[in-house]
């Protein structure tokens, strides 16, 4: 900036001052702004002079008052009576100025009407306090929850166990080493359990990259031998028969059945578990390690797909505050792992074996070593040009295994699986993905072994492909390769 060259600081003027305005008034007056005050009322005024604020005494009703603030750049209209508000924003846009006008309602429909007058802002005082009120409830239930978390905490001193949901993914993963860490504090030893794998390559990078230490249920000590069992992001594992007492319960899904455990944090309202946890790291007064910022980012972008799925500004505060403390060299390296070669031929497979109808593509991967390896494929093979939805599938260890993605926002692909699938196997997913395990069986009758391979691979084929069209409204039988 140039010496000598200063930029002119906004001028004010408060109408109607009572209890609203004289708070305001004080506060601009505090932070050194240029007030003026205008009130009908001459013993309010005086008592304005008598402590040196800039009062005058009108009436805010009077077309007149429209030259009184001409010079002023905000107008702030606060009056408690609405009709005096609207005779006030009436008169001064009738004099062609632009101020800007922050104005007083006292319900919806005024509201409407100071909006259509010309206000630029309407504020309505009983949806203030409502919103004050419920910020303050949320971070006073938060308090109370972190007190009672850090109790049960403090009683497991023969360490807690932390279990993922089955194949953890970024979230699962994030939130149970952020509970970790929030342990550790607390003087608690914890371990991450996981059942089934830690598939597609995103997931190993992560988990290898950060350096996450995480233990297969079935190696070490059985959950029952530790001082607390806490359940982070597990709704979507669904084994609601334990034999093991549950000491903690958060998730962003709201389980199908009642959860019994000392402590329970379901909060169905945002979009990721690590979430959650990175509201206990701030109730906690943790500052996070670069391990843990970075999990906990990552666990929030993997789950609401970079903000693009059913993201909510909770979702958005929590990864603003991670994002310093974040490694964003590790996290590049995470969200772009090279391909294996499993990968590659599922890949290979899935191209050569699509079938498209309108904008959906079905394909058959065969025979595979990875199921990961087939949302992959879905994923990549939904950058095609005209595909709005994908899903892949193939075979292992004599079931079938699918993976579906979709940017079609009239269609929910979660779902739309669900209703093809749930009554032959396991479904689960979102809006955008989905995921199916059906047992081999069902669709063929017939066992498995190299003699039939090919037998087998043909039945599954016009099944499933059925299956899937059915389910997505489209006609099968004018499907054909390419896109």
């Amino acid at each position: 900036m140039s010496a000598g060259i200063t930029i002119p600081s906004s001028t004010y003027a408060i109408l109607g001052c009572g209890s609203v305005g004289y708070a305001v008034a004080e506060e601009l007056v505090e932070e050194g702004k240029d007030v003026l005050i205008l009130d009908k009322d001459e013993s309010r005024v005086e008592s304005l002079r008598d402590q040196d604020l800039n009062a005058k005494q009108i009436d805010i009703t009077d077309p007149d008052v429209a030259d009184v603030v001409a010079d002023r750049d905000v107008l702030l209209i606060l009056a408690s009576e609405v009709k005096a508000n609207k005779a006030a924003v009436s008169a001064i846009r009738e004099r062609g100025d632009d101020q800007f006008i922050v104005v007083r309602a006292s319900d919806p429909v005024t509201e409407d009407e100071l909006d259509e007058l010309g206000a630029d802002v309407v504020i309505n005082p009983s949806e203030v306090i409502a919103d004050s009120a419920l910020r303050s409830l949320e971070s006073g239930e938060l308090e109370y929850k972190a007190r009672q978390l850090a109790e049960i905490l403090e009683d497991a001193t023969e360490g807690l166990a932390i279990l993922t949901h089955d194949n953890p993914d970024p979230d699962s993963i994030a939130s149970a080493v952020a509970l970790q860490a929030i342990a550790r504090e607390h003087g608690i030893d914890a371990v991450i359990n996981y059942e089934g794998e830690i598939g597609h390559q995103e997931n190993r990078a992560f988990v290898n990259l950060l350096g996450i230490e995480l233990v297969p249920l079935s190696e070490g000590k059985s959950l029952p031998e530790y001082g607390a069992v806490a359940l982070v992001d597990h709704t979507k594992s669904g084994d609601s028969d334990r034999d093991y007492e549950v000491d903690i319960f958060i998730d962003h899904y709201e389980p199908e059945n009642e959860i019994e455990a000392a402590f329970v944090d379901v909060r169905p309202n945002v979009s990721s578990t690590s979430t959650i946890l990175t509201k206990y790291l701030q109730e906690f007064n943790l500052s996070p390690s670069a391990a843990v910022a970075t999990a906990l980012l990552y666990g929030i972008r993997a789950e609401t797909l970079d903000f693009k799925r059913e993201t909510t500004p909770a979702d958005l505060t929590a990864a603003a505050y991670l994002y310093p403390f974040a490694d964003h060299d590790t996290l590049e390296q995470v969200e772009s792992p090279s391909m294996s070669p499993e990968t590659l031929d599922v890949l290979a497979e899935a191209i050569q074996n699509r079938q498209v109808q309108g904008s959906h593509l079905v394909s058959n991967a065969g025979f595979i070593r990875d199921r990961d390896a087939l949302g992959q494929a879905a994923q990549h093979l939904l950058k095609l040009e005209g595909i709005t939805t994908t899903a892949v599938f193939g075979i292992a260890d004599d079931r079938i295994f699918l993976s579906a993605r979709s940017k079609d926002i009239r269609m929910n692909i979660g779902k739309t699986l669900e209703d093809a699938f749930s009554e032959m196997g396991e479904t689960g997913g979102h809006s955008t993905q989905g995921d199916v395990e059906i047992p081999l069986g069902i669709f063929t009758g017939i066992e498995t072994s190299d003699d039939n391979r090919d037998t087998l691979l043909q039945l599954t084929e016009e099944a499933v492909r059925r299956k899937l069209f059915e389910a997505m409204g489209v006609d099968s039988s004018d499907s054909g390769n390419g896109s």
